[in-house]
């Protein structure tokens, strides 16, 4: 057993989950708000518990004192998609990055694993900023649709289960899920204008709606009783009527009210 001190070893990677979490949800965040559709539905990450470092440094013959180079996924980053061709995007977008370095790619969704697994991984060297100073830090990012990711965790506990010996039946019947899973990607993707469309429209509804109850509640800061209670009225009628062009006809008559507001400041 190494005698490093491993709470110790670890504060980096899990410094570069943390980081990179962040990171990737931040540009998911502005990636809807520019174009209102994300390649990226949800981010998650951990880091690699000691016992199963230890494990795949025995697996995989590497030495103790070369873990940090042996083991590229003690940090693991998984992102997840809606559709196959979202996957290749975000792969495109972290290959443009200039605050992490590409070590490497595979391609499991071409080439796909003998079991059925599927998922797309980049290996990156990203900095760490410590009170040692910067430190590189190897982590693995997994980019997956949603029934890849529900394939992979399944084939992971049972592998946790059976000691990865798998008994042939298990295998089979997981090798038909993944690529039931496959089909489901290919059937979603073929559909993907209709479904990119109606959350698009969904979400132009909701944000509408946002921006009139917040238009009101900025007339009722003014002291503008009356007019923020006509609108509200308004509201309501549209609301019961499902009218998404008549609310964005009264957001607009809402602004165009508190403009003057504005320019008058406020009388």
């Amino acid at each position: 057993m190494d005698g490093r001190d491993w709470g110790k070893f670890l504060l980096p990677y899990q410094q570069a989950v943390e980081e990179l979490k962040i990171k990737f949800k931040s540009l998911r965040k502005e990636l809807k708000a520019r174009e209102e559709y994300a390649p990226i539905e949800f981010v998650t990450g951990r880091v690699k518990r000691i016992s199963s470092i230890l494990e795949k440094a025995r697996r995989l013959s590497v030495a103790l004192d070369s873990i940090e180079t042996g083991i590229e996924d003690i940090a693991g980053i998984r992102i997840m998609c809606q559709f196959v061709d979202d996957i290749h995007r975000v792969a495109s977008m972290i290959r443009q990055r200039k605050d992490m370095k590409l070590v490497y790619e595979k391609d499991y969704i071409t080439n796909y694993k003998e079991s059925g697994y599927r998922s797309y991984h980049l290996i990156v060297e990203y900095p760490v900023q410590t009170s040692l100073g910067s430190m590189p830090v190897l982590a693995e990012i997994q980019i997956r649709t949603l029934a890849m990711n529900f394939w992979a965790t399944i084939e992971h506990s049972l592998n946790y289960k059976y000691k990865e010996q798998l008994p042939p039946h298990v295998r089979d019947r997981l090798r038909a899920a993944a690529e039931a899973a496959f089909l489901l990607d290919k059937e979603m993707s073929s559909i993907r204008k209709e479904i990119v469309d109606a959350q698009q429209e969904f979400e132009e509804s909701a944000g509408t709606v946002r921006n009139v109850l917040n238009a009101i509640q900025e007339l009722y800061f003014f002291r503008k009783i009356r007019e923020a209670a006509q609108f509200q009225l308004r509201f309501n009628e549209l609301w019961e009527q499902e009218d998404i062009r008549g609310l964005k006809d009264l957001s607009i008559d809402i602004h165009e009210a508190l403009n003057r507001l504005n320019k008058g400041g406020g009388n």
